[in-house]
């Protein structure tokens, strides 16, 4: 499906198609694929995902570009555009500093006044769940080919967990899902960092 909303087109160049083409892939083969977020089908084949692109390389250029993100997700209509990924390939490589800037993200949602209405999950290519070795599968789940921002409505989130019986189910099915493809499983899915 070809993009057409300028909600999900807007700022977008020809530069940035090397990152979105490479977060397409991984939303399609691994979030969509193993149905890592059963929420994501939907936004997916409707082609209401943005694709975002910051050519930040400061925290402080990214913040400016999270809030431009921020604001104009909560200005359009869901029906146009349901959620947006903030791919920052430039900034943040490392996850620590990265996980540290989840704090700025969501301090910037409360300060434009937008708690309750978004939100923002966390995704990168060195991802690492507590308690957990850098190599061990599990992390996949939140591992994508860039590190990227997820901004998401609080209304299709509430939505959707009413909708199961077991929200915290997906985790543990995500685990149990990752831990049967193993890493060559993973490795085979291709949807790390483009060589």
């Amino acid at each position: 499906m070809t993009d057409t909303s300028s909600a999900i087109t807007a700022g977008v160049s020809a530069a940035d198609t090397p990152y979105i083409d490479a977060t397409r892939r991984w939303v399609e083969r691994a979030v969509v694929g193993l149905n890592l977020c059963p929420f994501a089908r939907a936004p997916f084949i409707q082609g209401k995902i943005r694709y975002a692109v910051s050519h930040a390389r400061d925290t402080d250029a990214l913040l400016d570009d999270l809030c431009g993100e921020l604001q104009s997700l909560a200005a359009v209509n869901a029906d146009e555009c349901e959620t947006t990924l903030l791919i920052h390939p430039h900034v943040l490589g490392d996850f620590l500093d990265y996980n540290d800037f989840l704090d700025v993200a969501d301090t910037a949602v409360e300060t434009l006044k937008l708690d309750g209405v978004l939100q923002v999950a966390s995704f990168h290519p060195h991802y690492q769940f507590a308690d957990t070795a850098p190599d061990d599968v599990e992390n996949a789940t939140n591992r994508s080919p860039w590190p990227t921002l997820h901004l998401l409505r609080e209304a299709s989130v509430e939505r959707a967990a009413d909708a199961m019986s077991d929200p915290d189910e997906i985790y543990r099915r995500n685990i149990e899902t990752l831990r049967k493809l193993g890493r060559a499983g993973w490795d085979a899915l291709d949807v790390g960092v483009p060589e």
